[in-house]
């Protein structure tokens, strides 16, 4: 599966304009100021927080977040009671809303470049650079070896008082004690019911002070391991059996854990976990600002601090993804520069000695201009500029614009040789007045995207630059099959398609001013032959005139 890029025309394998290369070379490196693995509360925190900052993020999922078994969340201001996945889908579509991307996939290996950036391994044999990474990957439960523990655990088996300890109010409770800190959230568990009982299954390193006040306390305490916990006929906790074969009755169990971060993937420059304090397990060690022993390497969330609930893992993550903002600004303050992730993306892409893509102009752009009187045209993302130069060719005076100055520096030399008259623009369609004051009878988006705004920034200029009784066309694949699911163990999906301004985006902002546009074409439909065209796929394509009154 081909990628499509943020400004230029990316088409899919199976179109003309495949990459020359594609059969050699299946795989894809991207590039990006700030690369994110984890896209749970604290990840997608700070993707917003820098998407914000126009830095070029990308945050990597697996999908595989510590709360993934509990059916609601608590102690969210502003989400009591929300699913998590509810909430991580309205924070992927916060960051997608300001251009971040969020790929499905799976990062296996970080390791530092001679140039100073970080090289991120992923399944599927995907790789992506980036200035600094953010971990974000939360920990694993390591639960205790009783049966019925781990199928019940986040639901019947709970271990956090404030997560779950409300649900569980006035019902029996059988707490599981397996380790010297399993008494820590006692306490609190014993105010919220008075019919708890504690049994140590292994008592080794339990403080005696503490039963014996719990036991004076009115709580039942059982010294004897536990052989299961039990379920009903409808699956839910119905008791605790013990070792000599006595059953303790039971709404709910509590049991802890110990836990181990999930920092593997950067054994590759260096890092390692550290035990925590408590004993429990092993955490990644972050300074203030959240950064750890490697410079440029970050962390936040649970695999920095077991402890953090969803809002104070999202607070954190906000937190170090501000202190990452303040460091490459710094940065290129110092270098005299403003660099832009997207343009280094697009300008590594275009930087190799072989062409990108074939070279032929797009079937559709062929079949939907032949009719049109040739006058002013602009195309917005040409990359190396097939359709310009086609335009060009059958009498267009025409602008093509893209971010890539390597992009643009191909689509020049390809002019020349063929004696072609074609203005060039290096820029974004995000950026201020970026096809200048000048307007087209001719406005061509084929294939091209660019990052998603609130503002809609890049629409209303796309729009702003088709004169009175011009045409906009806009010339898209049907991305259904992108939003399929992936196998992060064994594949990346290197595109984010909801990141960027898509067709239904554009339509809705025509529809929205009927006074001014016309949309005289909106479907998906098989691309034609077309002049250069020699493949058969879907096209999303729209056409719209602007009214001349």
């Amino acid at each position: 599966m081909s990628e499509h890029p943020a400004h230029s025309r990316q088409p899919a394998p199976s179109e003309p304009n495949e990459p020359v290369s594609h059969a050699r070379h299946p795989t894809l490196e991207r590039h990006c100021d700030v690369a994110v693995i984890g896209g749970s509360a604290a990840g997608l925190a700070a993707a917003l927080q820098l998407s914000r900052q126009r830095r070029g993020v990308v945050v990597v999922d697996d999908g595989t977040p510590r709360n993934a078994p509990a059916a609601h969340m608590h102690g969210y201001l502003g989400h009591e009671g929300a699913a998590p996945g509810e909430l991580m889908e309205v924070g992927r579509e916060e960051v997608r809303a300001y251009g971040g991307e969020v790929l499905f996939g799976r990062v296996v290996g970080v390791h530092r470049r001679d140039d100073g950036r970080f090289r991120l391994d992923l399944t599927g044999g995907h790789t992506l650079v980036a200035r600094r990474v953010l971990a974000a990957t939360g920990l694993t439960d390591e639960l205790p070896a009783i049966d019925g523990i781990a199928e019940g655990w986040g639901r019947g088996v709970l271990h956090c008082p404030f997560c779950h300890g409300f649900e569980v109010r006035d019902q029996r409770l059988v707490q599981i004690v397996t380790n010297p800190l399993g008494l820590h959230p006692t306490p609190l568990f014993r105010h919220l019911t008075d019919r708890l009982v504690v049994v140590l299954h292994d008592p080794a390193g339990v403080d005696e002070g503490a039963v014996e006040a719990l036991a004076a306390s009115g709580v039942t305490v059982e010294r004897s391991e536990v052989s299961r916990v039990l379920t009903g006929p409808d699956g839910e906790v119905s008791g605790v059996e013990l070792g000599d074969g006595r059953v303790l009755e039971a709404d709910a169990v509590v049991a802890g854990s110990r836990f181990q971060a999930r920092a593997d993937a950067l054994a590759g420059v260096g890092l390692t976990t550290a035990p925590h304090p408590t004993g429990a397990g092993d955490v990644l060690a972050v300074d203030a600002r959240g950064e750890t022993a490697v410079p440029g390497i970050y962390a936040a969330g649970n695999i920095t601090d077991p402890s953090l609930q969803v809002l104070p893992s999202a607070a954190q993550g906000s937190q170090v993804g501000a202190m990452i903002a303040f460091s490459l600004a710094e940065e290129d303050l110092h270098a005299a520069v403003r660099q832009s992730g997207e343009e280094t993306d697009w300008d590594h892409r275009y930087g190799g000695p072989d062409r990108a893509w074939s070279g032929n102009p797009n079937g559709t752009l062929v079949h939907e201009v032949t009719a049109l009187a040739p006058g002013r045209a602009l195309d917005v993302g040409t990359g190396e500029g097939a359709d310009a130069l086609w335009l060009a060719e059958h009498g267009w005076k025409v602008t093509a614009t893209d971010i890539s100055g390597n992009a643009l520096a191909r689509v020049r030399a390809e002019a020349e040789r063929r004696g072609l008259a074609v203005n060039l623009v290096r820029g974004d369609a995000n950026d201020p007045a970026p096809f200048g004051t000048e307007t087209f009878d001719l406005v061509s988006l084929q294939y091209g995207s660019f990052k998603r705004t609130p503002d809609q920034r890049g629409v209303r200029s796309l729009l702003a630059a088709v004169a009175p009784g011009g045409t906009l066309l806009v010339v898209h694949h049907d991305l259904t099959p992108l939003r399929d699911p992936v196998d992060v163990a064994t594949q990346t999906r290197m595109y984010d398609p909801e990141a960027f301004v898509g067709v239904d985006e554009i339509t809705a902002a025509l529809t929205a001013d009927p006074d001014t546009w016309h949309v005289e074409t909106r479907e998906t439909r098989q691309r034609p032959p077309g002049a250069a065209s020699t493949h058969h796929v879907s096209d999303v394509v729209l056409r719209a005139t602007r009214r001349t009154a």
